[in-house]
């Protein structure tokens, strides 16, 4: 009778040992789901992988390879043979009717230009017209129903989004390469233009090859054309290259350079003539110097004057007044409402051409 009672005893603990067990190895038992062998001892899987496959669907097959060839005629040891020299680059397709945007850099000074598709067609193209100050240019193929990228009027691009570039890297074919937004509206070094490009920042890798392609959201909607990497000085004054810093020009500039030059063969844009700091915890800009016989000379405006308002419109800083009077058709007058020796006057402006020489 004990040793019965004893073998109940172990039999009921080891059950209870058993069961603890099962309920740490196989957390489903828990919520009723079940128990399954092949979920303990097999590989496991999950249906709900983070995958931008879709993304690439949709944007892949509107970028394309671009090759873009130059003769150069002038002998080389005596020979009279043409150098041809050969230029890598991506693009994107924009239009039904084959407009394809890239980057001037890419096609500058070549004298053919092939376009081939993300299925291996082959095309000519040929320039409709570009923009150095957004180093931006237009293609055009003549093909039916092109594979366009998809667009939004406002892409709403946001520092920390998600992003992806899409290109051909060293020829290597259409590659994909992932970051995120890292800043929005960086104006370009180059103080002559400030204001009148600002770029997408990002840490989505860009190598050679990748210039002109496709940088989109997570959901493939273009949100800017990819241009380069950060440069910079090293100890020697040599050029070289900075990880990690990228940058593509933003989708809404690009299109209206695209429109313009589609339009009327070149981009038209404001001039004011001067330079300026933005004030911080303050509205408007400083006026730091004035372009001689520029605009804003012939106005009146000085040195030091602090602009508060271009026709009724609050400023948040230079980069708007800028922008402002690019999209200003030249010709037309705009009020400058400024604060000069603690009095507010207001100063009519008439706007010129900017110039891109």
């Amino acid at each position: 009778m004990q040793s019965w009672f004893s073998f109940l005893i172990r039999s009921i603990a080891l059950g209870l040992i058993l069961s603890g067990v099962l309920l740490l190895l196989v957390p489903t038992l828990r919520s009723g789901e079940g128990f399954s062998v092949s979920g303990l001892f097999g590989p496991k899987y999950t249906q709900d992988k983070l995958s931008f496959n879709n993304a690439i669907h949709n944007a892949g097959p509107a970028v394309v390879n671009i090759y873009s060839f130059s003769y150069d005629t002038r002998s080389v040891l005596y020979s009279r043979r043409p150098n041809e020299r050969t230029s890598l680059g991506s693009g994107v397709v924009m239009t039904h009717s084959g407009h394809i945007l890239t980057c001037l850099h890419v096609i500058q000074d070549a004298d053919y230009i092939g376009v081939v598709l993300s299925d291996g067609q082959f095309y000519e193209a040929h320039q409709v017209g570009n923009d150095p100050l957004t180093d931006l240019a237009v293609l055009k193929i003549n093909i039916e129903n092109a594979p366009v990228i998809p667009q939004l009027e406002e892409p709403n691009t946001q520092v920390g989004d998600l992003v992806l570039a899409i290109g051909n890297p060293y020829n290597l074919g259409q590659t994909i390469t992932q970051g995120i937004v890292g800043a929005t509206g960086r104006a370009q070094i180059n103080s002559n233009v400030a204001g009148y490009a600002n770029f997408i920042q990002t840490d989505a890798v860009l190598n050679e090859g990748n210039s002109g392609g496709a940088l989109v959201d997570s959901n493939g909607v273009l949100v800017g054309i990819n241009n380069a990497n950060y440069k910079t000085l090293d100890t020697q004054r040599r050029i070289k290259d900075v990880p990690g810093v990228f940058f593509a020009v933003p989708y809404k500039l690009a299109k209206k350079v695209m429109d313009q030059i589609i339009s009327n063969g070149r981009v038209i844009r404001g001039y004011l003539g001067v330079s300026g700091n933005d004030l911080p915890g303050q509205q408007g800009f400083l006026i730091t110097s004035i372009t001689p016989r520029g605009p804003a000379a012939l106005a009146g405006l000085q040195p030091n004057d602090v602009v508060l308002s271009v026709n009724g419109i609050q400023l948040e800083g230079a980069a708007h007044a800028l922008e402002l009077v690019a999209e200003t058709t030249p010709g037309t007058t705009l009020s400058f409402k400024i604060s000069r020796d603690d009095a507010v006057i207001t100063i009519p402006v008439n706007i010129a051409e900017l110039r891109n020489s």
